[in-house]
């Protein structure tokens, strides 16, 4: 019985067999070839094109496919049905599908392309290719079987026309980065959006299409990816109570910074999985609605205006992997809920206003990769339960107020890479778990309070090392020096000490950046070449104990920063870098002559050190320097004339306190970038050179301290930046004058003439223009130092007879010194003006008349030296309001009656006094007299009386003197007069009856 059922089945099997092959062989003997007119355009359309691997270098990294060239294998006589990216109508043979993504194409798909021949296309895709120069032109529009078009990432340009609207059966439209300008014609998306009513895809990211959100897209519930990324929407995202899209499981809107709203309300059927609202202008809070995103596994919300806290429902979303909450407003605490999202890998809350403790809610986060809570104000300590996240990556909370010590024990963090703690509060040891970690990479505990040592290091896998502005201590570890893979070290402003032998650094040779300033390390040097790091960019070692000869040639071909500063260097062997930038060796002990910088040099400093002999006009082959400070040395001779013109971008020329001679360089170049020329305190002669007045960005122009005999160079008043003018201690001479530039010097608000023989009146016409001494608004002003991050001007001032340097000049500093001249007349009244001024010194003058009482008005004044002059009068009691004043000096005058009291006048001693016997008060000894109290004023009083009213009064008898009392008594003004003739009336009448009897 079963050997008959056994011989059915395979008698059935065999017929069956022959069926099945009759039937194949029908249904081959059947199948169409391509049509010969369609192969024919399709080999047209390939020798349109060439070759070239990079037009498909996005393919790999954006693509998720690999790109090979599919038209070479294309052969004329074959069945193009059989050709790699065409399939075809097995019924009729036409060409039905095209897809040549990332096949190496470049050329033009011109109007008149061969493949627009083909009309039964279904499914058309040229991602991924180089048709630069090519529109989204009307033949794409014939395809009308068309439901696929895909031409992303192609560099098509210009307008896509409006026959794309006329696919009515497109189910997918991508058109997205096309980096060159592609636009879609005016109202031509609104006809696309109304027509293409089958779209279940529609990608158009980076096309700019400059509209209001289409509120018709919110009724496709068809809709299954919708990316409008970047397009230049604008206007408001419709306020929805309910978008119902069942299907849609992507919305990107990223990037239209000009599209704001409330965040989406979306139903609860809903399937979304990616939401990106990054980089637009949503704002409001974050509704509870968004725990309906039940399917979402992205949320990206970084650079948009949101705000308040983050509603608890958000642990609804437990499908959710990746969280971007960047650089917004939110506030408040993190909810406790987070916890519930188990599946997160990426956690990103980076630059936002969250505050209090960071939860302990990461028991159940085992997947987390990275975790980013930078930027925020957290405080309190690290969580314990960070140590369950044995799979992270990335762990970043820099930048918040985190205190105390880094939990130690901590273990199995096997992956992790970056670890970022910057610019916090954590204290005491680097915990030992850290340097154990087999994967990292990067290691930034910056900013920070930890001490004790640096600790060894286990693996070599760091390339990033930053402990800076630390209190670490004792020497570097030598594991350091066995990182083989580190690029970038900073260890600077710690406590470390110890001798680095330059030899340790051999095997660091892929290190780019090493800055070890700021602490107390010595060097010593070795000739062995394989510690020249030959990758090096950037080395800082200034602020150290350095001394002797520096011979480290480290990167003679790749440094471009080299600080040495603020050590005991005394000489280099030479300076053999050939891509230097910026070479900083002031503040050391190097002596010799000055060397020359490569001629690459943008920032050359050897200020403040004991260099001698000249300067060799090789300097001038430098010809893109832009600061040159060769300051407080002893080098002399003459100046080469190159100077003011070998770099139009030197900006800074500081020369001060050394010992040049002859004249100053009379050439400069038109256009030059001249900000600063600092020539102080040296012995240049002859005249001011004129050509300077081409120097259109010049700031600071200092020539104190000289031998140049010229008279006042008005014609500097031209320069419309100039804000620094000394002319201090040279040979001056003459009459200021007038100019005949109608508003000289406006933007001028430290001038130093002093110690210089200029004569005549005080330059009233001058003074009136200082326009930058005037009404300067402080509290809207941003406070900083004149210069720039890499140089900053400084100047000495004189105060009470001592010269001042002040290392930094504030941009709201001002002061005026005319001191040490022959000026003689009166002090202008406009000098009241200048109701900014800091300081104001007219000492060893010939100036004559009465203190101005617009003085007054000088409310910020801090320093008032009018000593040694022939001033006359009594001190304004108005003076008193200056509550700024520190320093007060109107010595060797011919001042009188009493001196004022109140404020910061109780402060002066009798220093500020001496030689005007006429005075009398505090703090001098000599008490004031009732008639030197009542001794008349020069300055005539708002009330309209004059003191020489009250003389008439003494004169007229007890009639008139009573007469002027009572007019006195019933204005009240002036008071402090009420106060003094109320305290002695008495004595006043009686005096005029003795007078009467006379």
């Amino acid at each position: 019985m079963m050997s008959k059922l056994l011989l059915l089945c395979f008698m059935f099997f065999l017929s069956f067999s022959q069926l099945l092959l009759s039937s194949c062989f029908s249904f081959s003997n059947s199948t169409k070839i391509c049509p010969q007119g369609q192969a024919l355009a399709l080999l047209q359309f390939k020798q349109s094109f060439s070759i070239d691997n990079s037009s498909s270098s996005y393919c790999d990294e954006y693509g998720g496919t690999t790109s090979y060239p599919k038209t070479e294998y294309w052969k004329e006589g074959s069945d193009c049905c059989s050709w790699d990216g065409v399939s075809c109508d097995l019924v009729t043979g036409h060409v039905i599908e095209l897809d040549l993504s990332c096949s190496w194409l470049s050329g033009t798909i011109h109007s008149n392309s061969t493949l627009f021949r083909f009309p039964h296309l279904q499914r058309l895709n040229l991602a991924f290719n180089n048709f630069s120069g090519s529109s989204v032109s009307a033949g794409f529009g014939r395809f009308s079987s068309l439901t696929h078009l895909n031409l992303s990432y192609s560099l098509f340009s210009g307008l896509i026309s409006p026959e794309i609207s006329h696919l009515s059966n497109l189910v997918s439209l991508d058109l997205s980065w096309n980096l060159y300008v592609v636009d879609i014609a005016l109202h031509g998306f609104d006809s696309l959006v109304q027509n293409l009513t089958k779209l279940q895809n529609l990608h158009l990211s980076r096309i700019s299409i400059s509209s209001v959100f289409p509120n018709s897209l919110l009724n496709r519930s068809s809709l299954i990816s919708l990316d409008l990324s970047w397009c230049g929407l604008h206007g408001r995202f419709p306020d929805y109570d309910d978008i119902h899209l069942p299907k849609l499981q992507l919305l990107y809107l990223d990037g239209n910074s000009n599209l704001n709203g409330n965040f989406p309300r979306f139903s609860e059927n809903n399937s979304l999985i990616d939401l990106d609202l990054s980089s637009t202008n949503f704002s409001g809070e974050l509704p509870t609605s968004i725990g309906n995103l039940k399917s979402l596994q992205t949320l990206h919300l970084f650079y948009c205006e949101f705000s308040g806290p983050i509603p608890a429902s958000i642990g609804n979303l437990k499908s959710l992997q990746a969280l971007h909450l960047n650089n917004f407003k939110f506030s408040g605490s993190i909810p406790a809920s987070l916890e519930n999202l188990t599946q997160i890998t990426l956690l990103s809350l980076r630059g936002n206003h969250f505050s209090g403790k960071i939860p302990n809610v990461f028991d159940n986060l085992r997947n987390l990769i990275s975790l980013d809570l930078s930027g925020n104000n957290f405080s309190g300590q690290i969580p314990p339960s960070i140590g369950n996240l044995t799979n992270l990556h990335v762990l970043d909370f820099s930048d918040n107020q985190l205190e105390g010590a880094i939990p130690s024990s901590i273990y199995g963090f096997s992956s992790l890479s970056s670890v970022r703690l910057r610019y916090n509060l954590f204290n005491g040891t680097i915990p030992s778990w850290l340097y154990t970690l087999p994967s990292l990479v990067e290691l930034d505990l910056s900013h920070n309070k930890f001490t004790g040592p640096i600790g060894e290091f286990q693996f070599d896998s760091l390339e990033n090392i930053d402990l800076s502005l630390n209190e670490l201590q004792g020497s570097i570890p030598t594991s350091i020096f066995e990182l083989v893979n580190l690029t970038y070290l900073d260890l600077f402003s710690n406590n470390l000490s110890g001798v680095l032998e330059t030899s340790k650094f051999e095997k660091l040779i892929n290190l780019i950046d090493l800055d070890l300033s700021n602490n107390m390390l010595s060097l010593t040097m070795s000739v062995h070449s394989n510690s020249m790091l030959p990758n090096i960019e950037f080395v800082d070692l200034s602020h150290n104990n350095i001394s002797g000869m520096f011979s480290w040639n480290v990167g003679k071909d790749t440094l471009f920063y080299m600080n040495l500063s603020y050590n005991s260097i005394s000489r280099f062997e030479m300076l053999p870098w050939s891509s230097m930038n910026t070479l900083d060796l002031r503040s050391n002990l190097l002596k010799g002559p000055l060397p020359i910088p490569p001629n690459s040099t943008l920032f050359f400093s050897v200020s403040h050190n004991k260099l001698s002999g000249k300067i060799s006009p090789l300097i001038c082959k430098a010809s893109s320097m832009g600061i040159l400070d060769l300051s407080h040395n002893n080098v002399g001779g003459i100046l080469p004339h190159c100077l003011g013109n070998f770099s139009k971008y030197l900006s800074v020329l500081n020369l001060r306190r050394n010992k040049f001679h002859g004249i100053i360089p009379q050439t400069f170049l038109k256009g030059n970038s001249f900000r600063t020329l600092d020539f102080n305190g040296n012995q240049l002669e002859d005249i001011v050179p004129r050509s300077l007045i081409i120097c259109r960005e010049l700031e600071v122009l200092d020539l104190g301290h000289n031998k140049i005999n010229d008279t006042f160079p008005h014609w500097l008043g031209a320069l419309p930046k100039l804000q620094v003018l000394v002319l201090r201690s040279n040979h001056f001479h003459g009459h200021i004058g007038f100019s005949k530039i109608k508003s000289p010097f406006m933007s001028l608000r430290i001038i130093d003439l002093a110690h210089n023989d200029f004569e005549g009146d005080l330059p009233e016409m001058y003074l009136r223009s200082l326009k930058a001494t005037m009404n300067i608004d402080e509290g809207n002003m941003t406070r900083k130092y004149m210069g720039d991050d890499n140089y900053q001007d400084s100047m000495m001032v004189t105060i009470k007879g001592s010269e001042i340097e002040f290392v930094k000049i504030l941009n709201t500093f001002t002061t005026i010194d005319f001191s040490s001249n022959k000026f003689q007349g009166v002090i202008p009244e406009c000098i009241g003006n200048l109701n900014s001024l800091r300081g104001l010194n007219l000492s060893h003058n010939y100036l004559i008349g009465y203190i101005p009482l617009s003085f007054k008005n000088l409310k910020i004044l801090e320093s008032l030296d009018l000593s040694s002059n022939k001033l006359s009068g009594r001190i304004p009691q108005e003076l008193t309001s200056l509550t700024f004043l520190e320093v007060l000096n109107l010595s060797e005058n011919h001042l009188i009656g009493f001196i004022p009291q109140g404020n910061q006048f109780q402060t002066f001693g009798n220093d500020s006094y001496y030689g005007n016997p006429g005075l009398c008060g505090f703090p001098l000894s000599k008490r004031c007299t009732t008639d030197e109290v009542l001794e008349p004023s020069q300055v005539e009083f708002e009330s309209g009386f004059d003191w020489k009213i009250t003389l008439i009064g003494y004169g007229c008898g007890l009639v008139s003197g009573f007469s002027l009392g009572c007019l006195i008594f019933l204005s009240g003004k002036p008071e402090w007069l009420v106060w003094i003739i109320d305290k002695n009336i008495h004595k006043m009448i009686v005096r005029n009856k003795m007078s009467t009897h006379r």
